[in-house]
């Protein structure tokens, strides 16, 4: 999704206002977004991938989230690079006319902010949306005041709230793949992929309380789903 809409700003991290995350009216059951999510739950198979998640034994977990490269892969990089990575045809169904402020089904839709630059959150098109949010999250993991690359380098005070939003607002581009451009994925037949990447991301969040739960509302079925497969 990078590079849609041109450079958007480069941010430091900052607070989010609750505003950006707007409940909407409940979705009717048999519409077109409920059957998509209902495929996406059906094709999500099976095997399980907890033990993906944890850490090795005694590893710090502000290590394990993001250790110096030449430790071991970082998820919070890695999951950052599946998406940044994922199929460029997807661009063509995400576009400023088809996705206006950014939806995440009928319940939900997201306005940016990020505490710097834009401080009182605004409604933007999807895409646009994504750019800022993929530019400004590249721009956290290239802060080496944040991202230590160099082993014995401590990480700030504040390094895991702001993994914690890094993976918050990840999860958005999820959630609005499932809810607005599954059949897209579909006909891509890149759901397999998406599927396994949203898997290991869940999982990993889970693991370690990194995502508030009213965050991860509007996959809450989709979630529950992949969970029950994997008992």
């Amino acid at each position: 999704f990078r590079g849609l809409t041109g450079n958007a700003s480069s941010p430091p991290p900052g607070s989010r206002s609750s505003k950006t995350f707007k409940p909407k009216p409940p979705p009717p059951e048999g519409s077109h977004q409920y059957e998509l999510l209902k495929h996406a739950e059906a094709t999500l198979g099976s095997g399980n991938l907890r033990q993906a998640p944890p850490p090795p034994e005694g590893e710090d977990l502000n290590e394990w989230i993001a250790p110096p490269p030449e430790c071991f892969p970082p998820p919070a990089v890695d999951f950052f690079n599946q998406i940044n990575m994922f199929p460029p045809p997807i661009t063509e169904f995400c576009t400023e006319s088809s996705c206006p402020p950014p939806p995440a089904g009928p319940r939900y839709e997201y306005h940016w902010a990020d505490g710097t630059n834009i401080k009182k959150p605004i409604k933007c098109s999807a895409p646009k949306y994504i750019d800022y949010l993929m530019t400004w999250v590249q721009d956290q993991l290239d802060d080496e005041t944040l991202f230590p690359s160099k082993i014995g380098v401590p990480f700030p005070k504040n390094f895991m709230s702001v993994a914690k939003t890094i993976l918050k607002r990840l999860f958005r581009v999820y959630a609005h793949i499932y809810h607005q451009h599954f059949d897209s994925v579909m006909r891509l037949q890149e759901e397999a992929h998406l599927n396994t990447s949203f898997k290991h991301f869940i999982f990993f969040v889970q693991e370690f309380n990194l995502i508030d739960r009213r965050e991860l509302a509007p996959l809450h079925e989709l979630i529950e789903k992949l969970g029950s497969k994997d008992r």
